[in-house]
Order: C-alpha cells, then sequence, then structure tokens
C-alpha cells in the first residue's frame, strides 16, 4: 500500500497478541552472542563474467551455482508453499546494501521513506516504484534500461545492461551464501546479527513461557530501520539480507515449478509481487531464507525496500510480465467483518460503523479461545503453526451483495488469527476490495497482509489501517482519514 498506515510508533514493549489487553512483556533475556558466520561454499563461475559496464563498486559478483530453494518438510514455521526443489542460477552481480535514500533521493528526486536519513535504506516504495527507479538510474548512468513499462505490463529485456531487481531465486541463492539452513547465520539469527522484532527469536513461539531451550534468547526491538550495513555480512559479503527492510524481488507470486529449474523467472501474470528478507518489525520465523511476502505491485510499505542487481553474463530475450489482477470494486455495499478476542479490534469496528452506516458482522468459532490470557497466546500458535481452520459459529448469508469488506483483526503472532482464515476461504472474494485493519502493539500489520493475500490472490488489496491497541482519542480521525483514503463514503 502506498501508505499502509498512519499511526506513530508505538513506544511501548509489548505483547505479541496486540489486542489482549494492557500488559506488557518484562525483562526480557539479553540477546546472545552472535552466531559465527557459516563458510562459503564453493561454486563454479561461469565463462563470460564481464558485463558491458562495470557495476559500482559496492557491488559484489556472485559466481552462479545449484542449490536446493525452499525449505525441507522439517524447517519449523515454514509455509507450504515453500517446497524445495533444485535450481541453478548463473553469474550476477548485486549489491552488498540495501538501496539507501540518498541514493533514491539523487535518481528520483523525492524521498518516501517513513523513517528518514541518507545512510538509512529506502523505504515504502511499491514495486512499480522500484521497476521506475532502475530505469531511471541506468539512463542517468548510461546504461540500457531493464524494463519497458506499459500500463500495468512490464517486460524485461535480460540482455539490458543496467540496473534490475533480482529474481526470487538469485536472492535466495545469495541470501543463503551456500548455507542450507534456516537463516544464512544457521538454525538462528539474534538481534545483535540483524535489525528485526528481537523480542521475537526463532522459536519463541514454541517456547514463550519456557525460554531455557531457545538457542537464541529475546534481544532489543529498535522500532525502526537502522543504517544499512550496520551489522556483519554474510558469507559472500552481503549486508542485512536478513532484516531491516524486506527487498522487492521480480517474480510474481506462485507455486513453485519443482521440477530442476535454471534461472527460473516466476509466473508470467499474477496479482502479487514477492518480497523476501524480513524487515525492522517481522518476527525472526518471517526472516528465514525461504519465507517468500507478498503485496500487491502499486502498495508500499514503511518496511520495504529493494537491493540493486546488474547482469554479469551476455542474456537474451525478453520476459513479458502482465498483471492478472481485475479492478475492485468500492462504490457498492460494504461489509465490516472482524475478530475481536480483548475487545480492542470490536472497537475500531464500532468506529467504522458509525462513521459510515455499513453492516457489522462478527466473525466468531464455534469452540472459542481462552478467555485466559496467557492460554489463548499458546492457543493462538499453535493454531497458526498448525494453520487450523477453526469452525465458524456465525456466517454471511448473501456474500455477493457487497463490493467491499472492512477486515479487522488482532495481530497475533505477526499475522492474521486463524478464524480469519477460515472467514477468507468460506467464500469467494474474487473482485471485491478488501480493506484490512488491525490493533496491534507495536507490529502494525506484521505479515497479515501476506496472509491475505495468500489466501484471496483475486481480491483487490485496499489501504490499511493499523491502530495501536484500542487507538486512543485520535481514533476517530485516524479512520475519517483512512476511509476518505480508500474512497469509502461517510454518513
Amino acid at each position: 500500500m502506498k501508505r499502509i498506515f498512519t499511526l506513530l510508533l508505538s513506544l511501548l514493549l509489548v505483547l505479541p497478541l496486540a489486542s489482549c489487553g494492557g500488559t506488557e512483556q518484562q525483562n526480557l533475556s539479553t540477546p546472545s552472542e552472535p552466531a559465527q558466520i557459516p563458510n562459503q561454499i564453493a561454486t563454479v563461475p561461469s565463462d563470460n563474467t564481464s558485463p558491458e559496464i562495470a557495476p559500482p563498486e559496492e557491488f559484489i559478483l556472485i559466481n552462479g551455482g545449484t542449490f536446493q530453494m525452499g525449505s525441507p518438510d522439517s524447517e519449523a514455521w515454514r509455509s507450504e508453499d515453500e517446497t524445495a526443489h533444485t535450481v541453478t542460477v548463473s553469474d550476477f552481480y548485486i549489491s552488498k546494501f540495501e538501496l539507501t535514500q540518498a541514493e533514491y533521493q539523487a535518481a528520483m528526486g523525492r524521498d518516501p521513506s517513513f523513517f528518514t536519513g541518507d545512510d538509512l535504506p529506502v523505504e515504502n516504495i511499491s514495486w512499480m516504484d522500484a521497476i521506475h527507479y532502475c530505469n531511471t538510474r541506468s539512463t542517468q548512468e548510461g546504461l540500457t534500461p531493464a524494463y519497458t513499462v506499459n500500463g500495468q505490463s512490464v517486460s524485461w529485456d535480460q540482455s539490458a545492461n543496467g540496473y534490475r531487481l533480482p529474481t526470487e531465486a538469485e536472492w535466495e541463492y545469495a541470501c543463503r551464501a551456500g548455507t542450507e539452513t534456516p537463516f544464512n547465520t544457521e538454525t538462528s539469527i539474534s538481534a545483535d546479527e540483524a535489525n528485526y522484532w528481537g523480542h521475537y527469536p526463532y522459536l519463541i513461539e514454541d517456547n514463550y513461557f519456557s525460554q531455557g531451550n531457545l538457542e537464541t534468547k529475546p534481544g532489543v526491538y529498535r522500532q525502526t530501520t537502522v543504517a544499512v550495513g550496520s551489522f556483519e555480512p554474510n558469507a559472500w559479503g552481503l549486508y542485512d539480507m536478513h532484516g531491516n527492510v524486506g527487498e522487492w524481488v521480480w517474480d510474481w507470486y506462485g507455486s513453485y515449478d519443482t521440477a530442476a529449474q535454471t534461472d527460473p523467472t516466476g509466473p508470467v501474470s499474477g496479482t502479487r509481487r514477492v518480497y523476501r528478507g524480513g524487515g525492522w518489525n517481522d518476527f525472526a520465523k518471517n526472516l528465514r531464507s525461504a519465507y517468500r511476502a507478498t503485496l500487491p505491485p502499486d502498495s508500499a510499505s514503511f518496511n520495504l525496500g529493494l537491493r540493486l542487481v546488474r547482469n554479469a553474463v551476455s542474456g537474451g530475450g525478453s520476459v513479458e510480465s502482465s498483471s492478472a489482477q481485475a479492478d475492485g470494486q468500492t462504490d457498492g455495499n460494504i461489509l465490516i467483518a472482524y475478530f475481536s478476542w480483548g475487545g480492542n479490534t470490536r472497537g475500531i469496528a464500532a468506529e467504522i460503523q458509525r462513521q459510515t452506516g455499513a453492516e457489522l458482522f462478527e466473525i466468531q468459532m464455534v469452540t472459542p479461545y481462552s478467555t485466559d490470557y496467557n492460554t489463548v497466546l499458546d492457543q493462538a500458535q499453535q493454531a497458526q503453526n498448525a494453520q487450523d481452520r477453526p469452525e465458524l459459529s456465525t456466517h454471511v448469508e448473501d456474500m455477493s451483495q457487497y463490493d467491499t469488506i472492512i477486515l479487522g483483526y488482532p495481530n497475533w503472532w505477526a499475522s492474521i488469527p486463524m478464524p480469519i482464515a477460515s472467514f477468507l476461504e468460506e467464500y469467494d472474494f474474487s473482485g471485491k476490495t478488501i480493506v484490512p485493519f488491525c490493533s496491534h502493539g507495536g507490529g502494525r500489520f506484521g505479515q497479515s497482509l501476506t496472509a491475505i493475500t495468500k489466501l484471496v490472490p483475486d481480491a483487490v488489496l485496499g489501504e490499511g489501517l493499523a491502530v495501536s491497541y484500542s487507538g486512543g482519542s485520535g481514533l476517530s480521525g485516524d479512520v475519517t482519514a483512512w476511509l476518505e483514503e480508500n474512497n469509502i463514503p461517510a454518513n
């Protein structure tokens, strides 16, 4: 989304169930010592590794090779879309660093970032913004632009020597740097090794009340991006492949072709583009080398930027890419559907209903979650881990009458509660507009938007509103501005 939220950062240390009361997590352990970076696995370079014009010094030549893309079935918190398969990539150049705000400003004459600083990574840019940046900088430096843009269709000239986005396969190959473990720091990653929501290291979900078994203990949550290159690089000299900001890649989102692939470029069309690596507000599980996040190509986020690539071998041919997204409807009937546990989301939904007069629908389960906070913490993470689809006790009689669904939920464990998944899978949302809002305790949307877009790829995603806890005295104004942004009429 071009502006994915409207509220200031919460300065409180927060709990994983954003809507569950006001108790805060205290006395978290200090982070563990950084893990040793694994040794590089030798790869075989191709015969031609000299582009027509050499890239800047901050680019590194990545020698091509063959690797297992995706994750094994045994990897904790993996998703079904990470099926392991054999991929071979050719040589390519990739920047050591995420693109900075100074670099973006120099080429585009503006800085869209939420956090500001020349050496901070640029963020709050859409996939289309990233494409335009690549072409603009290429032209400014006398290079051949890699992309031709025609409306929502973008073609990639693989012979061009200009700047481009990595493919999903190139990104994962470079991130792994020869490793086969969940992170390029091996089996876990600490807040001393990457910028993420350090309160929630890998496997914290399974060990929240008993952290003695954790390889990496909870650490600092910085609540902001940091200067690129602030942590040790991976074994191939690349910085911030995990955390800080997610990074757009070329590919449309879709299921992997599990046959052996060479230089795959993803589906020829789709509705969501992929981004990788996780950001400053993500849990460690969503920083894994294999994790795939998605958003529409015209959406932007405060934790999403890019990393540049250049060809290192002579290529040929053109990759055509077009959007399969239908236009959404925003001028018909509106339904406010929400799930609430502690009441915060319910209160926000009521304010939206007051301002719009739209019908209100509460998503409820046949077997509700426990009313005890500590118990529901376990229930929520276990349900996410198993990808449960709890049976719902409430149902919309005729979903076809609604063009816009305003969808609300608490950000639980950096994603959607599973009753939301049950709701989204119960109806056909093709061509409808889903406008999300969430209550949170510091993580804003987390990866909940990715979860929604994967479940309903044929729906149009509207601009979202992330509300800290119940929203406080500013809720009414924030809702008003958000509704205007989505062209949703008030009473």
